[in-house]
């Protein structure tokens, strides 16, 4: 589904959204649940890409619904896997996720892909600039893109409103409510979360801090 020019969202990943960014080079955010992979290969040729054209894989943090196709897409599409260098024993499995996360991922199995590279401070990629926004994982990142922020599990939306992520899922619910004020001074006019559909910006982020 079209957002607005070069932002799609694929709607083989409802439940946990995957984002593709049609700049000079394609790139993906996040790779949903894990068992999507064939149905997001799919999306994309129906939107006139092969899966070798993804030239990044930019993972807003370490959560399975987030790496879950990470592995196999990385592989298909050859593409560079970029993570927060926090959360990389959480997607590499070499830490166990915390609280409930830790029962999630047992049930819910992702592959652990490899990183290939980490976000350093002020990274952008492309046209893309990557912004801290820990407190839902350690390392969690959104994604800035003109006038569209990809904001990962920072927040969610429902019925047309904003609300942060629920406390109980969030590793440092102070981190994410002083990441949310960050965010909030920056410019732009969509909102794209993984769960719940895109939504424009107006003064809903005023009323969610």
């Amino acid at each position: 589904m079209r957002i607005h020019t070069n932002v799609y969202l694929l709607e083989a990943s409802k439940g946990s959204y995957v984002y593709l960014v049609m700049g000079d080079e394609p790139v993906l955010i996040d790779t949903g649940m894990p068992g999507r992979a064939d149905r997001i290969v799919a999306e994309l040729q129906e939107l006139g890409l092969r899966p070798d054209d993804i030239a990044h894989i930019l993972l807003t943090h370490h959560d399975v619904d987030h790496i879950g196709n990470a592995k196999f897409l990385q592989e298909q599409s050859k593409a560079t896997l970029w993570a927060p260098e926090q959360d990389l024993p959480y997607i590499h499995g070499t830490e166990k996720r915390h609280g409930l996360k830790r029962v999630i991922a047992t049930l819910v199995k992702a592959e652990s892909p490899t990183v290939d590279a980490v976000y350093g401070p002020g990274q952008k990629i492309g046209n893309l600039e990557v912004i801290p926004t820990p407190g839902h994982t350690p390392g969690h990142v959104s994604v800035l893109y003109q006038d569209t922020l990809f904001a990962g599990d920072l927040v969610t939306s429902s019925k047309g409103k904003l609300k942060a992520t629920p406390g109980f899922l969030n590793w440092n619910k102070g981190e994410l409510k002083q990441s949310i004020r960050t965010v909030g001074k920056l410019s732009f006019d969509w909102v794209c979360p993984a769960h719940g559909t895109p939504v424009q910006r107006g003064n809903l982020w005023e009323v969610m801090v």
